[in-house]
């Protein structure tokens, strides 16, 4: 098990390295599947080109024994000037009738969900991301792993 979470992570960092649009692909695995609202995922962006237009990924893992079809997350985005900006954003995981939307693979199911299309920054610099769980459940079992990617539209 451990050889093929290393070949994935090998394989998915390799793949990185061949798009020179890609700012950040990473994912951050939750202790025992459980996600609480103290546990805020954190990812720093560096923006080079304020001119350009970014699409914002939520990268998400989940079991197939997730108790719900949606997800409710708080995006908190600090820039260079230290000013906070907070969406709340609902992601649909399943179809009415149950069925997973994300890629799956045994137990787990995959999602890349746009968060945000054709955005620019506002400035070049850092930009500081910080993603909470916002359910009722606290904690929210069955999720594996949470995840940014941020990439230079083409």
């Amino acid at each position: 098990m451990v050889l093929v979470w290393a070949g994935t992570i090998l394989l998915v960092d390799g793949c990185m390295g061949n798009d020179p649009n890609t700012v950040i692909d990473k994912n951050i695995e939750m202790s025992n599947q459980n996600w609480s609202y103290a546990d805020r995922m954190k990812f720093d962006v560096k923006i080079d080109d304020a001119s350009a237009f970014y699409n914002i990924y939520f990268n998400l893992r989940i079991t197939a024994d997730y108790k719900y079809a949606n997800l409710f997350v708080l995006i908190h985005q600090t820039g260079p000037d230290k000013k906070t900006k907070t969406i709340r954003q609902e992601y649909t995981l399943a179809n009415p009738d149950g069925e997973w939307l994300g890629d799956g693979s045994g137990n787990l199911y995959n999602y890349q969900i746009p968060s945000r299309t054709h955005y620019k920054f506002p400035a070049k610099g850092v930009y500081h991301f910080e993603i909470e769980q916002n359910m009722r459940d606290n904690p929210l079992h069955e999720v594996s792993d949470v995840g940014l990617r941020v990439e230079k539209v083409q």
